[in-house]
């Protein structure tokens, strides 16, 4: 097996070759719900059979208490990879998924009942989904995943886009932290927006959390969108250049921003969409 890029875990911090060997058991979760249980029980062992691990960082991630992670966003597959990691760290994460999975039967109440949070994109119910995510902060300890850019990345090299500002509200109004977790390697199993996954051979999930970022400046502030635009590039700049040391490679002087683009801010942008 080719392990070239697997880390050592001898050469890692304790917590974090706890989380990358295999042989050895995750971190023991809180209660979770059974539906969030049967998921774990089928994706976990599929996930450590089909991926290499190469993950840094765990000890960022709190043990308990209300928390905000954030991720950059290149595939369909990567919420399986960060929900793997976070899995293992302990920690029951709970996703702001798109409105429209959960209208699929029998997924859309799985994925409600596993304690995932529906996001109507663009619209005037969006506000409702991150109300949802605060009341499970504060209410109950939990560790609500965000992808900031709302979408995946429309760069052409899958570097992070601009992001919006649901993650530093929610955190603003909440007072909890921010946690970037940056991964790469999810796009080699299943590009974006592509149908087949490429299982074969092993690819290598490398992932990286961080120390939480420091909104201080921010906090006590009023919520004006001059100051979410800049505590949301603070955010994305972390991640960016977390992404740029999981790659090797120099970002961007500016992140893509897919409006001035003329892309669509949601939905695969290579369909064409139909004129009504």
């Amino acid at each position: 097996m080719d392990t070239s890029h697997v880390a050592d875990p001898a050469d890692c911090p304790r917590s974090d070759a706890r989380a990358m060997a295999d042989e050895e058991d995750s971190v023991p979760l809180p209660r979770t719900g059974l539906c969030y249980d049967i998921a774990a029980a089928v994706l976990r062992p599929a996930l450590q059979v089909l991926t290499k691990r190469d993950w840094r960082g765990v000890e960022h991630i709190p043990a308990e208490g209300g928390v905000i992670v954030v991720s950059n966003h290149l595939s369909y597959f990567d919420p399986l990879a960060i929900a793997h990691f976070l899995h293992d760290a302990g920690r029951a994460p709970r996703f702001l998924a798109k409105s429209s999975l959960f209208e699929i039967p029998l997924v859309g109440p799985f994925l409600r009942s596993a304690g995932q949070i529906p996001v109507r994109r663009e619209s005037r119910t969006a506000g409702d989904a991150l109300r949802e995510a605060c009341e499970a902060i504060t209410e109950r300890g939990e560790c609500v995943v965000v992808y900031p850019e709302g979408t995946i990345t429309r760069d052409p090299n899958l570097w992070p886009m601009v992001g919006k500002t649901g993650a530093v509200r929610t955190a603003l109004r909440t007072g909890c932290e921010i946690v970037p977790v940056a991964q790469w390697g999810a796009q080699d199993v299943l590009m974006p927006y592509a149908k087949l996954p490429k299982l074969l051979p092993r690819k290598t999930m490398r992932i990286v959390a961080g120390p939480p970022i420091d909104l201080s400046a921010f906090r006590g502030q009023e919520m004006t969108p001059s100051m979410l635009k800049k505590a949301t590039a603070l955010v994305m700049g972390t991640l960016t250049a977390m992404v740029a040391g999981l790659r090797g490679e120099t970002p961007p002087a500016e992140p893509f921003d897919p409006s001035k683009a003329n892309l669509p801010t949601t939905g695969n942008p290579r369909k064409r969409r139909r004129v009504k």
